[in-house]
């Protein structure tokens, strides 16, 4: 892993207000105790965004979602603010980010990423599942930008 990650991922677990009221209160064992498991587990997720073909980070007015799976990490904030999903983006994950998107009705009625790499024989719609590189086409249609596209017809 690339220092600059492990300085990012050290700095972030650092400032999370539990860590520094646990350090400003003496509990400096317990702090880097709890910050070594919180970087140990964003190494899992960005290992995880690297792997796995349909993880990709999406960014709207709602948040900042890493989908990995079946697992999602998210926060309330843009990826800016969000320096694990930054980190993935930069490592070659797949970021979607819908702000651009002014048909959220549109937008609500795609269908989701694939988790398992099954795709639903069944007309595209709200219930149904589609590959990465399907969605980012539809999302694309929509106004969304595309960084990192996997596929060379989405490409910027």
């Amino acid at each position: 892993m690339q220092t600059g990650v492990l300085r990012v991922l050290r700095a972030t677990a650092a400032s999370w207000w539990r860590h520094k009221e646990l350090r400003r209160t003496g509990q400096v064992v317990l702090a880097r105790q709890l910050e070594r498991k919180s970087i140990l587990r964003n190494l899992a997720h960005l290992r995880l965004a690297a792997s796995f073909p349909n993880a990709h980070v999406i960014c709207g007015e709602g948040g900042t979602f890493i989908h990995l799976g079946w697992t999602t990490v998210s926060t309330l904030a843009p990826i800016e603010c969000f320096p694990l999903a930054a980190l993935a983006v930069a490592r070659g994950t797949p970021f979607i980010d819908i702000r651009g998107i002014t048909d959220v009705v549109e937008f609500a009625n795609l269908p989701r990423v694939t988790r398992d790499g099954s795709v639903d024989p069944k007309p595209l719609g709200p219930g149904s599942y589609v590959s990465l590189t399907t969605y980012l086409g539809l999302v694309e249609q929509l106004g969304a930008t595309i960084t990192n596209d996997p596929c060379e017809h989405h490409a910027s």
